[in-house]
């Protein structure tokens, strides 16, 4: 299922998401006007890569645990492919600006990296020994979407809904669409646990989506709503 839009107002103008979002798409076309190896480079040293704090929390490692940790935060903005970047960016897009709509510019963007952070220790957790550098703002954006899951359950999301050799657009309760999402990480994860090798083989940080939607669950329910957020105007 591929979300398209929601229906949820938003009362107020959401600056911190546009901001997120022309930040990682000025950070990716820096990316793409790198070499091969300078990408290859920059991902290895701004991307998360579990071994380095597997090695770093050992000590007498060559990396250094306040480097590593900084990975976690520059992890973020970071994208493998143009396909990735649109596919969250889109998310982000659809989702968070009733979440900053609801907590306000500076505890939203408080909720987006600590729910980034949340996301890379599930991944870092769950692959100690992984020499392969993990990207993107998609554990991040799982936070937001686990934040609008508990809020607007009921909200109605326009979906893509492929029926075998057709798509059909569908309009579905947010805890269908949501809810489905996060179930398919969570068997996705627990497969690829299962299946775990010493390839160190590249793909999708399943954990992470989990980590992120799990702590965007627990952060909204801690984080106060906005004061008077129903005074602004903005739709």
């Amino acid at each position: 299922m591929i979300p398209l839009r929601d229906d949820t107002p938003r009362f107020s103008t959401p600056y911190v998401t546009y901001f997120i979002i022309a930040l990682n798409t000025l950070v990716f076309l820096f990316e793409r006007a790198q070499s091969p190896g300078a990408l290859n480079a920059l991902v290895y040293q701004f991307g998360v890569v579990p071994q380095h704090f597997t090695e770093a929390s050992a000590g007498g490692s060559q990396f250094s645990l306040a480097g590593s940790l900084v990975s976690i935060f520059t992890s973020m903005f970071l994208h493998a492919s143009w396909l990735h970047i649109i596919g969250n960016m889109w998310v982000l897009w659809i989702f968070g600006d009733n979440i900053e709509d609801y907590l306000g510019h500076f505890s939203y963007l408080l909720f987006y990296l600590v729910s980034g952070v949340a996301a890379s220790v599930a991944h870092i957790l769950l692959n100690p020994g992984s020499n392969v550098p993990s990207v993107g703002a998609s554990g991040a954006i799982a936070g937001v979407m686990g934040a609008y899951f508990v809020l607007y359950p009921r909200a109605k999301v326009l979906t893509i809904v492929p029926l075998i050799v057709f798509f059909t657009f569908w309009w579905l309760p947010a805890w269908i669409v949501l809810g489905y999402w996060f179930l398919v990480q969570f068997l996705s994860g627990a497969a690829t646990s299962i299946v775990q090798s010493s390839q160190n083989a590249g793909g999708i940080a399943f954990w992470a989506h989990v980590g992120g939607f799990v702590a965007g669950i627990l952060l909204i329910k801690l984080l106060p709503e906005r004061p008077h957020r129903y005074r602004y105007g903005t739709w």
